[in-house]
């Protein structure tokens, strides 16, 4: 039997706590590999500082779900109108610090991919839409339908809304769990200048009654 999940919203008390879960989750995904990779000084530090930083840019301009009661992963949404993460935001969030926090060589991988896949983003998704920035869920929790359970909100709204969602992922066993959510391959290949594989996915608008 399954025991369902219940979801709320992350207040900014849970923000430390949702970065530590975040960085858990995203240890050995290719993309943070490729920005700060293994055996870097102070990686877990380095992580942990970033995806925090990712939780807050969602809690201030977007939607961040969690689990009820202790931070088991996050589900971290951008609306429709604040999909594209802007420099003042980003200046006002603290992402700037970037470059001292992990050096101009990680700084400058996260900058094109960041590029790279914001292009993509405008081309397959130029309309009004929700944006799954991230979605990351604790090791040891992993399997058990929390990362369903966490997206499950935004996309009734959307559904309600008329609206597709859009998101990225660069692993592979990722694939098959957000298209039985419903999102289908818009693009697939490497980013450039040596990054990972990366799948790019949108869910269409559900035609309204």
């Amino acid at each position: 039997m399954t025991t369902a999940i219940d979801t709320t919203t992350m207040t900014r008390d849970q923000l430390a706590e949702s970065a530590a879960v975040l960085a858990r989750a995203f240890d050995d995904d290719p993309l943070l590999e490729y920005i700060l990779p293994p055996g870097d000084a102070g990686r877990g530090a380095k992580l942990e500082w970033f995806m925090g930083q990712g939780a807050k840019y969602g809690h201030n301009w977007g939607e961040v779900y969690t689990t009820a009661g202790k931070v088991d992963g996050n589900a971290i949404w951008l609306p429709p109108g604040g999909t594209k993460l802007t420099i003042p935001r980003m200046a006002q969030n603290g992402l700037l610090m970037a470059p001292f926090k992990f050096g101009m060589g990680a700084f400058n991988r996260f900058m094109n991919a960041m590029n790279f896949m914001e292009k993509i983003h405008h081309e397959k998704a130029p309309e009004r839409h929700w944006y799954l920035m991230i979605l990351g869920v604790d090791p040891p929790r992993q399997g058990q339908g929390v990362g369903g359970a966490l997206i499950q909100p935004i996309l009734a709204r959307a559904d309600a809304e008329g609206l597709p969602c859009y998101l990225e992922t660069n692993k592979t066993k990722n694939v098959p769990f957000y298209q039985r959510h419903g999102f289908e391959i818009v693009f697939e290949g490497d980013i450039p200048k040596g990054g990972p594989y990366a799948w790019t996915m949108k869910r269409p608008a559900k035609e309204r009654a």
